[in-house]
């Protein structure tokens, strides 16, 4: 019996059930496709369950036709089906192991095959096939690799991502905590401490005919900062956005006051598509909603779009704002920096993720970053998982009042520092001394 491994259900492949019934073999599969990130729904699986009375199971090369054509319905998922079927459908042996779905797909990751031959190797004198029933290329599946699996996912940068690596991402995104602190508000409610609640104690005290012996205080409620995300979609942010809308859409279910913003060349409220619970269903209704996708950027005509159409209508309690961008801006920068101040000053805390400042070279050389920094009161990385937990951390660690301090410092070089010029001392011409002779010396005044 294979051995139990943590995560997602372990799949046994070749598994036919206690009565050998092929249906469960095909319910086992469509549920490995699911999990690596294919959409395969129910009537998908119908499907193939009716092609089998048409296609011989047992003629490997027409079945991963048939399912192929099938249950496949985007080009980019073709090579995930290739290997998930390769994995699945091997033949039986000794050393056959239990797969953990979460481990299928890790030879791209590693930079080398977790199988002990992939697809690319070709028998002598043969063409080879995928799906060919005479192969017996994939048996033995290496798990001594998917020990690091998800620590090296933790660290691997969002812009390299696959399609099955960032169903992998949200998983680990929903399971992060995510909490502003609390604030504290002008109203009064029932406390331990706080002044003494007159009303609440006499009425307290009428069983005691009027002594004062249980006293009842008043202290101030404490209500969680609004949350205001405003993110940028520019083309420059092209390879960050899917992972981006992944973090906004899982972050808006741990609020209950959270509003979200894409902006290009123009602001856009996305706020009511963040409602779905499928992720794929919110950034369809995020694409038609946007409509300067992948553009140009100008920062500073968002920010001021915001501060006179939005800042009043949603930065109430002192909300955190989180601007999520390169820094690359097409567009004045006088103007990001004016408004970056005025943002400032409206909100609680004011923080700017970068995703480019997860490099270890990075500095903030553009005009639109050093327009803004000036203002910002916490410039974080945003490139990778770790840094997104680091994010939740820094936020539930947020007080009530605005700690100021330096948002950015540069990297300590390794290079020593200049010298400071001695100055040469100079002896002193007492001859040549420039002289100074009042205008009015010497001369009598008038009257």
């Amino acid at each position: 019996m294979a051995s139990k491994t943590p995560g997602p259900i372990p799949i046994t492949p070749n598994d036919a059930g206690s009565k050998g019934h092929i249906l469960h073999s095909l319910t086992l599969f469509g549920e490995m496709l699911r999990r690596v990130g294919l959409e395969v729904g129910s009537g998908n699986m119908l499907d193939l369950v009716r092609a089998t009375e048409y296609v011989s199971i047992g003629n490997r090369g027409e079945f991963f036709q048939s399912a192929r054509s099938i249950l496949v319905h985007r080009k980019q998922d073709l090579p995930i089906f290739d290997e998930a079927f390769q994995v699945f459908w091997r033949k039986p042996s000794d050393r056959t192991t239990t797969m953990d779905l979460r481990s299928l797909g890790e030879q791209k990751r590693f930079r080398k095959p977790q199988v002990s031959t992939g697809p690319d190797d070709k028998p002598d004198g043969e063409d080879y096939m995928p799906g060919d029933p005479d192969d017996d290329s994939v048996q033995n599946v290496d798990l001594s690799r998917t020990y690091s699996a998800v620590e090296v996912l933790r660290q691997k940068d969002f812009s390299e991502f696959t399609s099955l690596e960032m169903t992998e991402a949200q998983q680990m995104l929903s399971s992060l905590h995510w909490d502003l602190g609390k604030r504290r508000t002008r109203r009064l409610a029932s406390g331990k401490s706080g002044p003494l609640d007159i009303r609440r104690t006499m009425r307290k005290n009428l069983k005691h005919n009027g002594e004062f012996l249980d006293l009842a205080h008043r202290s101030p409620k404490k209500k969680t900062h609004p949350l205001v995300l405003i993110c940028d979609v520019s083309g420059s942010m092209e390879r960050y956005t899917r992972m981006l809308l992944q973090f906004i859409h899982t972050i808006s279910g741990g609020f209950d006051q959270l509003e979200a913003f894409l902006f290009a060349t123009r602001l856009t409220r996305i706020t009511r598509s963040l409602k779905y619970r499928s992720i794929d269903q919110s950034i369809d209704e995020v694409s038609k909603a946007v409509p300067d996708w992948a553009g140009g950027t100008r920062i500073g005509d968002a920010i001021k779009t915001f501060n006179y159409e939005w800042l009043r209508r949603v930065l109430r309690g002192k909300a955190v704002v989180l601007v999520i961008s390169d820094g690359w801006d097409q567009g004045d920068p006088e103007l990001l920096a004016k408004e970056s101040s005025r943002l400032q000053r409206s909100c609680n805390r004011l923080i700017w993720l970068n995703p480019l400042l997860g490099s270890p070279t990075y500095q903030p050389l553009t005009q639109g970053m050093k327009a803004a920094l000036p203002y910002v009161d916490d410039f974080l990385p945003v490139h990778n998982l770790n840094s997104l937990e680091a994010l939740s951390k820094h936020l539930s660690e947020l007080g009530p009042d605005r700690k100021i301090g330096q948002a950015y410092s540069a990297p300590v070089s390794a290079e020593p520092e200049p010298e400071t010029p001695v100055l040469e001392e100079r002896p002193i011409d007492r001859l040549n001394l420039p002289s100074f002779q009042h205008p009015m010396w010497g001369k009598r005044p008038r009257g």
